[in-house]
């Protein structure tokens, strides 16, 4: 059946008659080998209809994760999974891995679908493709509805400042000025912002990553290997993912995913914040070589750069050498986008040199460095939105061949 959108979400979850978010994405090699330079994408975003036709031949919903308080006599359940899917035609008689699309802090799925100005999104483009994709609601959002604390939706000042117009508000990260892509004036009263305002959601806590990795696995067990695309907080939680079960990840598209190693910091001035990635890059544990028992073996010797890398960018913390190794992240391909003007500008980058010292190859890619610019943090929904998919789907297509989990799952289905 041919759809011009299909997506069952829409009418929930792009509010009234709109749709919400967008897509976008592009590449540079920073720390550790690259898998591959697929170069710049076209510069112009492509018109919504861009692309093959979107023929589905299976869609719908399931949830996965979620306990029930007392298994005997339940009163309630907490930590279950929304997943809404769709799975296209074969292209050439093949099957593509799937990709599923995890929304950050604050957000949900809805923002993978639609951009905030009626855009198609990142969903669509890749269905359109050829590639199977899941798009959830994290634990204690949207459509996972869940019992205990999950934390508030974001003030409408602040998602102006962090997110849609950094560049308007005083005393930002160095970079917030470069903002320039998002649809519309990124303040309310805006028709696209207050569609983008209207999906926000409970941006959850600390201790709710344990639901959030339980569940992403248990989506994982279900339908096979998959290419996890994190937006954000979801980034660490991937991290744990992958290490817990790479036989699971496919691979690894990393937008801007919540850091820096071990501490948060001062945007402004630099400072060293609340010890809130005790793992590294990491909320949870994750299987360090030689073995960690207690994290603070690990943040309590964690060394600071003398002299930041660049102008505009944060000291990192990093292990003292030799430093401990992640094996079970090492096999994953893993790709991580850095917008220009976002609030991850100044910090990113120590992610993917903390990585790359733990021995974690990883293709590290600012999108100013290969002529992409003004983006911010959400560039998902931004107005270049189909520049930045097609360079994740142009890594991905050179990536792909060198994934063990992929390999391995190709074998057992005869697909050598």
């Amino acid at each position: 059946m041919r759809h011009k959108n299909s997506w069952v979400r829409s009418a929930c979850h792009c509010l009234a008659a709109g749709a919400l978010f967008g897509v976008a994405g592009s590449f540079e090699a920073f720390a550790g080998p690259p898998a591959h330079d697929p170069g710049p994408p076209p510069n112009a975003n492509a018109s919504d209809n861009a692309g093959p036709p979107l023929v589905v031949v299976k869609q719908g919903y399931f949830y996965v994760g979620g306990e029930y308080d007392n298994p005997t006599n339940p009163t309630q359940m907490t930590g279950q999974m929304y997943v809404e899917y769709q799975i296209p035609a074969k292209q050439n008689g093949k099957s593509k891995p799937p990709i599923v699309m995890l929304h950050g802090g604050g957000h949900t799925g809805a923002g993978f679908v639609s951009t905030p100005d009626g855009r198609p999104g990142w969903a669509d483009y890749f269905v359109r493709r050829g590639w199977p994709v899941y798009v959830v609601d994290r634990p204690g959002v949207a459509k996972s509805s869940s019992f205990g604390a999950f934390g508030n939706a974001s003030l409408v000042s602040s998602a102006e400042d962090q997110w849609s117009a950094p560049e308007k508000a005083a005393a930002q990260w160095p970079q917030a000025h470069l903002h320039t892509q998002w649809p519309g004036t990124g303040l309310h009263g805006d028709p696209a912002f207050d569609q983008y305002y209207a999906h926000l959601a409970p941006a959850g806590t600390a201790e709710t990553t344990p639901f959030r990795v339980k569940a992403f696995i248990a989506l994982l067990e279900k339908i096979g290997p998959a290419i996890m695309l994190p937006h954000s907080s979801p980034g660490p939680e991937t991290w744990q993912v992958a290490d817990a079960r790479p036989d699971l990840v496919a691979a690894i598209v990393s937008d801007e995913p919540s850091g820096p190693p071990f501490f948060n910091v001062d945007l402004v001035t630099g400072a060293q914040g609340a010890l809130t990635r005790p793992w590294g890059p990491a909320v949870g544990p994750l299987a360090y070589d030689p073995p960690v028992s207690d994290p603070a073996q690990l943040y309590n010797f964690a060394v600071q750069q003398s002299q930041p890398d660049a102008p505009g960018l944060i000291r990192c913390w990093l292990q003292p050498e030799p430093a401990r190794r992640l094996p079970r992240l090492a096999g994953v391909p893993i790709l991580h986008i850095l917008s220009e003007a976002g609030y991850h500008a100044p910090y990113d980058h120590c992610t993917s040199k903390y990585l790359t010292q733990a021995g974690v190859p990883n293709t590290f890619i600012r999108f100013e460095n290969v002529g992409i610019h003004g983006n911010g943090h959400i560039n998902l929904v931004e107005k270049n939105n189909v520049q930045l998919a097609q360079l994740i789907e142009n890594w991905l297509t050179v990536a792909l061949p060198a994934s063990p989990a992929l390999a391995r799952a190709q074998k057992t289905r005869g697909e050598e």
